[in-house]
């Protein structure tokens, strides 16, 4: 029989009734806090034992809350639990440690073994989830919740062969293969590799988080029924927000039913300056590790697997690089769609389309699709202009049926007209930058059929002699009430039933366009 008390008990352990009320927890589960099974919480002891005792405490009883008092608890690895949640205090600080190589009690847990046939499908921090702050594999309704901060001072960024020694910490937290999870209104700081990797994860909601971190901030590869909402990202030196659907669980798994709203990534501020609220811009000239200012929400570049069934609403991008929907290793990269965006000071183009053939898995792959894909109620204002946003499929493989709604963009201008053939760059590493400046000042697109453009307008800040629209390739486009500067022109060349008009309704003639 299902009382009132399990019931609740159960929503407890998943995070879903808040432990900060004490007639709660008397009500509905045990609380066990760290400081009760040794912990001291003075940043230099070692408390990770002490951790794990009050974590496998509350599993052995069925479940729990595992509280973090204010404090600051030194630890190496720490392994979650099904129906354990991890509750951190106003004040308490989980602080990774730094590894003492010659010691084995000093280090975190040792990386998996891989499959010889999965390795060298993604990178060293994809496959990898044990050598973390905090890892979990196999679990369900697990939370990690409260007001502290997850601090990976001592977690390795993944730059490379020595950062990827055993006994390294690559990253924050670590999900692979779980289900029910809850991670919501923590922060984390300087998280490694990647703040937050859920991998084969089905059901998992991140809810006011707010990361600050020199890598990835939250990446999502292979998970199912994915909610992020309300979080904060700055990541200077790599993406905010990442859908991926690499081979690392040795299967080709989707990413799909995803939800990603009222979100805020930026590129813009020094390293714990938007946790603290003070907001540091970069100096002019960053001598050590200047940040290339990513920062963004982003599709790729990992796609073994499918991504489907997407929305990303209500989010502004700051001083970043814009969206970006990739599709290299043969997913089928279908149903997206983007409303209600606000754009400022981009590094590089709004919006970046690509299916390409990395075709980075094992053999017998085919090249993907990028289709049915949606653009509405977007601004852009003072991105950089030597790239345009850029569509770009590859000769024999198009991108399908893109749509443009309402759409704003005003970009610095002062570019110059670009001589000779945008290389196609089949497989290589998809970024916006690849082809170099890029021969339009608004949208460069090329082996597409299915464009829809409608109220879309494309200002330069400064005169730009290049023209708004280049189309290379690109069949049945419609693009309706396009506003645009006077003196600025389109061009294309194998175009196929391509129909564009002004606000007014008039037709605009389309210039060869010759590279």
């Amino acid at each position: 029989m299902v009382t009132r008390r399990s019931m609740l008990k159960t929503l407890s352990a998943a995070g879903l009734v808040l432990a900060s009320d004490p007639k709660v927890l008397a009500q509905t589960t045990s609380c066990y806090d760290v400081r009760s099974y040794g912990a001291t919480g003075n940043g230099h002891t070692l408390d990770c034992t002490a951790v794990q005792r009050a974590i496998d405490g509350a599993a052995r009883d069925g479940g729990g809350i595992v509280h973090f008092p204010a404090g600051t608890y030194l630890s190496f690895s720490l392994r979650l639990r099904s129906q354990v949640t991890l509750e951190f205090a106003p004040g308490s600080i989980l602080l990774a440690a730094t590894p003492d190589f010659s010691v084995p009690s000093q280090k975190y847990d040792a990386p998996e073994t891989q499959p010889v046939a999965i390795v060298p499908y993604q990178d060293y921090g994809h496959n990898h989830w044990q050598n973390s702050l905090l890892w979990g594999e196999n679990l369900h309704d697990i939370a990690i919740v409260g007001q502290g901060l997850i601090w990976g001072r001592g977690l390795q960024k993944g730059d490379g062969p020595k950062e990827e020694r055993v006994g390294a910490g690559n990253k924050a937290i670590s999900l692979k293969n779980c289900r029910n999870v809850l991670l919501r209104d923590i922060s984390i700081l300087d998280a490694g590799h990647f703040g937050v990797l859920a991998s084969g994860v089905n059901s998992i909601t991140i809810d006011n988080v707010r990361i600050d971190t020199r890598r990835d901030g939250i990446d999502i590869d292979g998970c199912r029924n994915v909610h992020i909402t309300n979080c904060t990202v700055n990541a200077p030196w790599d993406d905010g927000i990442v859908l991926k659907s690499s081979y690392s669980l040795g299967e080709l798994r989707p990413t799909e039913e995803v939800t990603i709203d009222n979100c805020i990534v930026s590129g813009s501020y020094q390293l714990g300056t938007m946790l603290d609220g003070t907001y540091l811009p970069f100096p002019a000239v960053v001598k050590d590790d200047p940040p290339s200012r990513v920062g963004r929400i982003k599709i790729g570049t990992e796609t073994n697997g499918d991504v489907r069934n997407v929305v990303v609403s209500n989010c502004v991008l700051q001083g970043c690089h814009g969206l970006a929907v990739e599709s290299e290793d043969g997913a089928h990269v279908e149903d997206i769609r983007f409303a209600n965006i606000s754009m400022r000071d981009l590094i590089g183009p709004p919006f970046f389309l690509r299916l390409g053939t990395r075709m980075r898995g094992p053999d017998g792959a085919t090249p993907g699709t990028v289709q049915r894909i949606a653009f509405e109620s977007i601004d852009c204002w003072n991105a950089t202009s030597a790239e345009c946003s850029i569509l770009s499929g590859v000769p024999g493989h198009m991108i399908r049926d893109v749509s443009f709604h309402n759409i704003q963009i005003e970009h610095q201008g002062g570019g110059s007209m670009r001589k000779g053939e945008l290389p196609e760059l089949e497989r290589e590493y998809p970024d916006p930058q690849m082809f170099g400046p890029t021969p339009a000042q608004g949208f460069f697109v090329r082996h597409l059929e299915g464009l829809r453009m409608f109220d879309v307008q494309v200002r330069a800040g400064k005169p730009d002699p290049r023209p708004v629209l280049v189309f290379d390739d690109v069949k049945h486009a419609n693009i309706a009430s396009l506003q645009v500067d006077r003196t600025a022109t389109l061009e294309g060349r194998a175009i196929e039933d391509v129909q564009i008009s002004d606000e007014s309704g008039k037709a605009l003639t389309i210039l060869p366009y010759q590279p």
